[in-house]
């Protein structure tokens, strides 16, 4: 017992202690990596506590309208550090302490006891992940998304009707999320109780927004990037990027979606055919994992291959290349450790790689890449393969699945060599 509790002592030690190192290194590191926290959190909750527009009700927002609630709680922690730290400085304390704690209550049901490797195994890669993609992780909206994600994608196994909701509330504040209720519907994960349940909270949600006077905002988050231009770390954009270092395109600024796009001949085109691509690649993938399900695979080991599929997708696919969107792929590989340990090894070494190379991109070098530098695009380059290397690998996988009786024996044997490694002593 007591070096079980030693490991777990070890484990919520290194996490505490990559909070803080991450939280400080935004403070420090070029290009602002918390500046949307400041630039655009806080003015959004503060016109919203102090009577002005509320983003999501009364006029349009590009995000669901739960994501406000985490930026007004923040608002209320930043309160005690308001005299020392002025507002700005408060606030980002008061975010980071936010996502601190989400992070530590996602720990919480993802290490339960700390006697299986598998999960011991997910939360040192959780951790490593979160070390190597740096500020970014923590001073984002999506860092609010990763441990609801983490703890509804856990209860699909036990709790699949509170995996469902908890999964559906991610989703309202950040789309992402409702990638992994879409994989449970497919791999056949007590599909109706999932469907029931998420359709449920979203027309609870709906219902009450529309009582607060969302009206015609009430979907305004699917719609308010249709118009958007090609972001310069969207993988589509890698071509361009050559071309804006060879002096034949250029990049600039956005003051409306305060992004930097790409700016060249065909990068609109391009631009405007990635959202139903997007649309038909996740329709696809979703058929795929609905046919290995009819033929037999195990949901434990087709839902993590082809939940990470699915968000590779989203992300490939995009017009936007947001670096926060590698947090992303941390939940489909967390889970795929704990269901599937000994198959979720390549996927573990590519993410990591993903969020190694994200950090280098942003915000290390991103200063050189607006300048369409050599090597900083070269960076942005080899990431982008990567990321097309993991959708690639995890359809593969999907494809691979074996039917349920092969996936049942192999099951039992990983499940068997990962038992608790602290055997009962006789008396």
């Amino acid at each position: 017992m007591s070096r079980t509790r030693g490991r777990i002592a070890l484990l919520w030690g290194g996490f505490l202690a990559a909070h803080a190192i991450v939280a400080v290194l935004g403070w420090v590191l070029p290009s602002q990596p918390m500046g949307d926290v400041v630039l655009v959190y806080l003015p959004w909750s503060s016109s919203a506590l102090g009577g002005g527009a509320v983003v999501g009700l009364t006029e349009a927002w590009v995000y669901p309208q739960l994501a406000l609630a985490p930026m007004l709680i923040a608002q209320l922690l930043a309160v005690p550090f308001m005299s020392l730290l002025g507002a700005e400085g408060a606030y980002l304390v008061g975010w980071a302490a936010l996502a601190t704690l989400c992070d530590l209550l996602g720990f919480a049901a993802l290490v339960g006891n700390g006697r299986t490797r598998r999960r011991r195994t997910a939360a040192w890669f959780w951790t490593a992940a979160l070390l190597l993609l740096g500020p970014i992780a923590l001073y984002r909206i999506d860092a609010v998304t990763v441990p609801l994600a983490v703890a509804g994608g856990l209860w699909l196994a036990q709790r699949p009707r509170v995996g469902a909701a908890v999964l559906t509330i991610g989703a309202w504040i950040k789309v992402w999320p409702g990638a992994l209720v879409l994989a449970a519907l497919a791999v056949g994960r007590r599909a109706g109780q999932v469907a029931l349940l998420a359709a449920s909270v979203t027309a609870a949600i709906a219902v009450i927004l529309l009582m607060l006077g969302a009206g015609e905002n009430l979907l305004g988050f699917l719609t308010a990037q249709t118009g958007r231009g090609l972001q310069i770390e969207a993988v589509a954009a890698t071509p361009f990027l050559w071309l804006a270092v060879a002096g034949l395109a250029t990049i600039d600024y956005s003051f409306d979606i305060l992004t930097y796009q790409i700016t060249a001949p065909e990068a609109d085109a391009v631009s405007a055919l990635l959202t139903p691509l997007m649309v038909l690649v996740v329709g696809l993938i979703v058929a795929l994992g609905v046919l290995r399900a009819r033929r037999g695979a195990a949901w434990q080991r087709l839902l993590p291959p082809l939940a990470l599929a699915l968000i590779a997708a989203l992300i490939v696919t995009n017009k936007v290349g947001s670096p926060q969107f590698q947090t992303w792929l941390i939940v489909p590989v967390m889970l795929w450790i704990v269901f599937d340990r000994p198959r979720a090894r390549t996927a573990v070494v590519l993410v990591l790689m993903l969020c190694a190379l994200t950090f280098a991109v942003y915000p290390l070098t991103y200063d050189e890449l607006l300048a369409a530098d050599f090597w900083a695009v070269l960076i942005v380059t080899v990431r982008n393969i990567l990321l097309v290397a993991l959708l690639v690998h995890a359809l593969r996988v999907v494809l691979r699945v074996p039917g349920a009786a092969a996936a049942t024996e192999t099951t039992r044997r990983s499940v068997a060599a990962d038992r608790p490694t602290e055997r009962p002593r006789g008396r």
